[in-house]
C-alpha cells in the first residue's frame, strides 16, 4: 500500500519539528493510540487500538526515526502486530517547508499488511489508512496551533534612541588686559628751571699735586728787616676761551700777506 498527502499548520516550521519528535503529543494525535513512550532519542513503542470493517484488534510494535536533517525532515518506520489479526510494516517520509507563517507537511507512505487484514481487501485498507491519516493531522494541526499560541511573542528589539547631541562649551570670554594710558602732565611754569636767575657754574680749579712733606723747619732766627724790593708790573694773561692778542695780530699779517701775493 502507497498513499501521499500534503496538509498545511497554521504554526512555525521549528514549532512542528518539535511536536513530531513529542511522544505526548504524536500519542493524542494518533487515532486509538493507548500508550507510547520514547526509549531513545531515534526509537519509541507504541500500543494502538484499530478497526478495519469487522476486525478490530491491537496492534503493539516499535517505531524508529532515521534520516533526522532537523527541522525539514525526517524517515519513520515502525512494524505492529496484531496477533490473530495480522501485523503491519512500513514507513513513512516526512518533509516541513515554510508557507509564511505556517508549515507544509509533505508525506509519502508505504507499507505492507498480512494475515486477516490481508483478506479484507485493498480498498476498505486503504479507506480505513486514508481516514486514520486525516484524523491524525487534524488533531496534530491542533495541538501545533495551541503551542504556537501559548508560545510567547518574541520581544521587540528597541529602537536605538536618537543621541543628543553634545552641548557646544560655552565659550568664556577671555579678559584681555589693556594698558592705562599714560598721562603725560607738562610742567607747570612754577617748576620750570629759570635760567635767567640761574647762577653761573663756576670753572673747576686746578688742584695741587701733594708734594713730599715739608721737613721740619729749624728754630726760625730772629727776623731782619730787609730793604723793600721794586714790585714788576704783571704781565698780560690770556685772554680765557679765546687765541692772545699776538696770535691773532700775527695771523692777519699772515692773511694779509697771502691776498697779495694773489691778486698782485
Amino acid at each position: 500500500m502507497e498513499m501521499t498527502g500534503e496538509h498545511r499548520i497554521a504554526a512555525p516550521r521549528s514549532v512542528v519539528w518539535e511536536g513530531l519528535n513529542d511522544p505526548e503529543v504524536l500519542r493524542r494525535s494518533i487515532p486509538g493510540c493507548d500508550t507510547l513512550e520514547k526509549t531513545s532519542p531515534t526509537e519509541m513503542t507504541a500500543t494502538v487500538t484499530a478497526k478495519v470493517g469487522p476486525v478490530k484488534a491491537s496492534f503493539g510494535g516499535q517505531v524508529t526515526l532515521s534520516n533526522l536533517n532537523p527541522p525539514e525532515s525526517y524517515t519513520i518506520s515502525g512494524e505492529g502486530k496484531g496477533g490473530a489479526a495480522g501485523f503491519a510494516k512500513g514507513g513513512a517520509d516526512v518533509k516541513l517547508v515554510e508557507d509564511g507563517d505556517g508549515t507544509l507537511l509533505h508525506y509519502a507512505v508505504k507499507a505492507n499488511i498480512g494475515g486477516k487484514l490481508a483478506q479484507l481487501g485493498a480498498r476498505l485498507i486503504d479507506g480505513t489508512a486514508r481516514k486514520m491519516a486525516d484524523d491524525f493531522f487534524t488533531r496534530f494541526a491542533a495541538e501545533m496551533e495551541q503551542r504556537a499560541a501559548a508560545a510567547p511573542a518574541p520581544a521587540p528589539t528597541p529602537a536605538a534612541e536618537p543621541v543628543a547631541p553634545a552641548p557646544a562649551a560655552a565659550e568664556i570670554p577671555i579678559p584681555i588686559p589693556v594698558p592705562a594710558e599714560t598721562v603725560v602732565t607738562p610742567p607747570s611754569p612754577a617748576d620750570a628751571p629759570s635760567f635767567a636767575t640761574a647762577e653761573p657754574i663756576p670753572a673747576p680749579q686746578p688742584v695741587p699735586a701733594a708734594g713730599p712733606a715739608p721737613a721740619a723747619a729749624p728754630a726760625p732766627k730772629p727776623a731782619v728787616a730787609a730793604p723793600p724790593r721794586p714790585v714788576p708790573p704783571p704781565a698780560a694773561e690770556p685772554s680765557r676761551g679765546g687765541l692772545s692778542p699776538a696770535v691773532w695780530i700775527t695771523a692777519l699779517v699772515v692773511i694779509v700777506l697771502v691776498l697779495l701775493y694773489l691778486y698782485l
